[in-house]
């Protein structure tokens, strides 16, 4: 089957779904937009940095089960599966510094057996892949043409270059076993359910901003990111699943801002005092991050709806409700 003729294919009828990474932060919100959908979810994770927690009020669905699984040691689901969507990974710096054997074997032999999967089952397969692949970008806004500009063995490596490679996999399987897959670049996705400790700036400055704690900005804080609420993220990456198209297909908000810009927001919207700080800025750290949204809006007929500051809103009273309720059971 050749990658046009699959994506000439009508969309396929999607029963049953197998999520990744399910108790993450991000598969927590794909696995409750598939049930409002209708979907059955089979939740896969081995809570390396996702939490039972994230899905605990989906428990009681009955369309839902969680499976505690290494996907990188064996993947086994008894039944018809129609679509797979691989979201295990640590994806924060702080997690896959910490981790770099671990996030190199979840994008290789993770994606490996997750393809094995989908192939056996005839299903649907979508990578979730990452605006990282770009690296420290020379063309911006970045295009899905655009190759990158990545240290395969800086400090960034092990997360950039499992992408890529679970991408070269993904695309092998694809060109020349048939299977049904697609990829989509995600960019800086946020909000509810974030771990305050993981290392990424939106969840940092609004922890510290709510402490009245410094934000600690890296470097000048001219370096920019695109923040893309995460139920727009779960929108575009559900239009690509219920397609047939094989992308790479970029998802994110193309509002692009300086991270000091992004700390002056926060303290803003929490009222805080909390003083900006500056420190060193991390090695490789990409300079500027804006994804080009044509592919996405002229085959998905998708585009972020939630402005930043609403959906930074939201974030900071998540945030806000979740440090409440602690400071309620330690008291």
């Amino acid at each position: 089957m050749t990658q046009a003729t699959g994506q000439m294919r009508m969309a396929r009828t999607i029963r049953r779904a197998v999520v990744t990474g399910g108790a993450g932060f991000l598969g927590s919100h794909l696995c409750e937009h598939l049930l409002e959908r209708g979907v059955e979810v089979v939740c896969l994770d081995n809570f390396l940095t996702g939490s039972p927690e994230n899905v605990r009020h989906l428990m009681e669905h009955p369309g839902f089960r969680l499976v505690r699984c290494d996907v990188t040691d064996f993947v086994h689901v008894p039944g018809p599966v129609d679509l797979v969507l691989h979201f295990a990974s640590p994806a924060s710096p702080i997690d896959y510094l910490k981790m770099p054997i671990e996030t190199l074997k979840v994008g290789s032999l993770g994606t490996l057996h997750t393809l094995g999967l989908a192939h056996e089952k005839d299903a649907r397969y979508v990578l979730a892949s990452t605006s990282e692949v770009y690296g420290d970008p020379l063309e911006h806004p970045q295009r899905e043409e655009y190759w990158g500009n990545v240290n395969p063995i800086g400090p960034r490596g092990v997360y950039d270059e499992a992408k890529r490679f679970s991408e070269a996999m993904t695309t092998a399987y694809r060109t020349s076993k048939g299977t049904d897959t697609g990829i989509v670049r995600i960019f800086n996705t946020y909000g509810p359910r974030m771990r305050a400790d993981d290392g990424r700036a939106i969840p940092a400055f609004v922890s510290q901003a709510l402490d009245g704690r410094p934000l600690t900005v890296a470097g000048d804080g001219s370096q920019t990111r695109s923040i893309c609420y995460v139920d727009d993220t779960v929108r575009g990456i559900l239009a690509l699943a219920f397609s047939h198209h094989a992308g790479p297909v970029n998802i994110g908000n193309p509002d692009e801002l300086s991270m000091l810009q992004l700390a002056e927001r926060i303290v803003q919207m929490t009222g805080s005092s909390s003083p900006i700080s500056y420190i060193d800025l991390p090695v490789d750290d990409p300079k500027v991050r804006r994804p080009d949204t044509t592919r996405a809006e002229q085959l998905l007929d998708w585009r972020p709806a939630v402005p930043s500051d609403e959906g930074l809103r939201r974030t900071v009273d998540w945030f806000a409700a979740q440090r409440d309720s602690a400071a309620l059971r330690a008291g």
